[in-house]
């Protein structure tokens, strides 16, 4: 038996850069894409287990009429979209990015959500170059264009 950490040795957990993140101080914006959706979390680091302040899926949009479910650019948007606003009725002003062990690819679903989570109103660190362009936000490279109900996802989520 290994005596390095059971999560460091299944490639789990990046525990340096873990580190660096809980040492800010400030509480992380957790996005994890999945094979079949998107989950955003606030989450704020405790010596006892970190606490995580709001969760939002892809699937959790469905109790704002918004139809859709999966983990592309345009629900990744929404998913940080309400995440942020919901951290923000909790009084989050800021946060940092926590993508695990993935990459984050500029224009992929992570940036995505990072934008949706920065367009909120809550401040985060990020470079704009690495954002999606709104066209791929809006859906418009989808079989099924989003563009024309879009804004009024948008409005359904602004009641956070």
């Amino acid at each position: 038996m290994s005596s390095i950490l059971k999560r460091k040795r299944l490639g789990i957990t990046d525990y340096r850069k873990r580190y660096r993140l809980l040492k800010s101080g400030i509480p992380r914006l957790v996005v994890r894409i999945t094979r079949k959706g998107v989950i955003a979390q606030v989450v704020r680091y405790d010596p006892t287990g970190d606490r995580i302040l709001v969760t939002v899926t892809d699937r959790s949009l469905s109790k704002f009429d918004v139809p859709l479910k999966g983990n592309n650019t345009s629900i990744s948007y929404m998913v940080g979209y309400a995440a942020g606003k919901k951290a923000m009725s909790l009084g989050v002003k800021r946060a940092i990015l926590d993508a695990g062990r993935r990459e984050v690819i500029p224009g992929g679903r992570i940036a995505a959500a990072l934008k949706g989570f920065s367009d909120s109103g809550v401040e985060i660190p990020h470079s704009e170059e690495i954002l999606p362009s709104d066209d791929r936000i809006r859906g418009k490279h989808l079989k099924k264009d989003l563009s024309n109900n879009f804004d009024e996802f948008i409005k359904k989520l602004e009641v956070l």
